[in-house]
Parts: structure tokens; C-alpha cells; sequence
């Protein structure tokens, strides 16, 4: 089963490299820029990676064919562009996990020093947007 499920991960990642491969070049350009910024900082299961690629290569292939600029499309942040999509995929980002451990160990080392109660704090983990209640 685990061999089945790589052979079928690469099928599906040589797939998406074909479809990126058939953009206009600066739509491609783009795209590779966003793959390798996913590679570092995504899920590190390919199943969850890959689907990400899936919709960022459907999203470029569309705007390509409408004739959507790639500035219409990212915005003028594009790191902020890349961790937006990136979140709406919450499945196996350890990065969210490990920035929560983090508020909560600041929060609890914080409150022991004041005497106050860890559990009722409300902070905001960085790259996630999301509330992490301690």
C-alpha cells in the first residue's frame, strides 16, 4: 500500500508539472516560485502538498486563459498570497502546531511569573491569523 500510494504521489506530481509546463512563461515563472516556497514550508505529507499545487496550478491555468494579471492574482505580497493559501490547508502543517506549543509555553512561563491563570489567555500564533486560547 505505501509503495502504491508513492508511485500514485508522483503520477499526480508529474501531472501538475505537465500542466505548468503548457502556462505562458511568466504564469510558469510565478507558479515555480510558488512551488518551491511550498516545498520549504508546507505539509511535509505529498498527499497535502500536492493537493495545494493542484490548486494553484488550476488557479493560474484559469487566469491565464482569462487574461488575469499575476499582480491582480497575488496582490502586492506575495509571501502574504502564498501563507493564505497555504493555511486554507491546515492538514499536517506542523509549523501551526509548533507556533501554538510555542504561544502556550510563552503564556505559561508569563503567568507563573505574574501568578495569573495560563488557561484563560487569548493570543494571536504567528502564520496562522488564527486565535490559539491558552
Amino acid at each position: 500500500m505505501f509503495i502504491t500510494r508513492m508511485i500514485e504521489e508522483k503520477r499526480r506530481f508529474r501531472r501538475y508539472k505537465e500542466r505548468t509546463a503548457q502556462l505562458p512563461t511568466n504564469y510558469r515563472t510565478a507558479v515555480d516560485g510558488f512551488e518551491r516556497y511550498l516545498m520549504v514550508f508546507a505539509p511535509n505529507k505529498g498527499s497535502d502538498l500536492q493537493a495545494m499545487l493542484d490548486d494553484l496550478a488550476e488557479l493560474f491555468e484559469e487566469s491565464a486563459a482569462n487574461g488575469t494579471l499575476i499582480r491582480e492574482i497575488v496582490g502586492d505580497d506575495p509571501v502574504e498570497f502564498i501563507e493564505t493559501l497555504r493555511r486554507n490547508y491546515p492538514m499536517g502543517q506542523w509549523i501551526v502546531k509548533e507556533n501554538e506549543r510555542l504561544v502556550r509555553a510563552i503564556n505559561a512561563s508569563t503567568h507563573a511569573e505574574s501568578g495569573a491563570d495560563a488557561t484563560t489567555d487569548t493570543r494571536t500564533a504567528r502564520n496562522t491569523g488564527e486565535e490559539t486560547t491558552l
